[in-house]
């Protein structure tokens, strides 16, 4: 992957859960509600001074959101944005 760049979308790992899992609370705060479904599906990076992750996250029914989750070199993870009523079919793109 070229630094700066965003790699192509592969299946979500155990550990793209994980780092989403630390930022659900945030995503429920964005949302306005609990999010009993909370499943990553797919995601990409970006290398940067730390790796953006572009994760598309499955929150119930047919809907999906995505959220950019950074996470910088020492390993600290944040939210740093995520966009609501995504569908199953909507590709990642860098927002």
């Amino acid at each position: 992957m070229i630094c700066g760049g965003m790699g192509t979308p592969t299946p979500a790992t155990p550990e793209i859960q994980e780092v989403c899992d630390k930022v659900k609370p945030h995503i429920e705060e964005k949302m306005g509600q609990k999010l009993d479904t909370f499943e990553a599906k797919s995601f990409t990076s970006q290398v940067v001074a730390g790796s953006n992750y572009f994760v598309k996250i499955h929150v119930g029914d047919d809907k999906c959101v995505h959220a950019r989750i950074f996470k910088d070199l020492q390993k600290n993870i944040s939210l740093s944005d995520v966009q609501k009523d995504k569908s199953h079919e909507d590709e990642i793109a860098y927002f």
